[in-house]
């Protein structure tokens, strides 16, 4: 399982109220919505590795 941390997110109130109504849209919560786009743009970069595999030098 996971971990998960809390941080301050300074952003554009127009990005923010965009991503409220996509997030609405999508049945999610704001926070799980910000969550789901972030892992969608580092897995179409190759930037994030599957469950149970490790990259190398991790």
């Amino acid at each position: 399982m996971s971990s998960r941390k809390a941080f301050a997110l300074r952003i554009d109130e127009k990005i923010l109220t965009a991503m409220q109504r996509w997030a609405n849209d999508d049945l999610r919560s704001l926070n799980a919505q910000i969550e789901f786009v972030l892992r969608e743009a580092l897995r179409t970069q190759g930037r994030l590795t599957p469950p149970g595999e490790q990259r190398q030098g991790d």
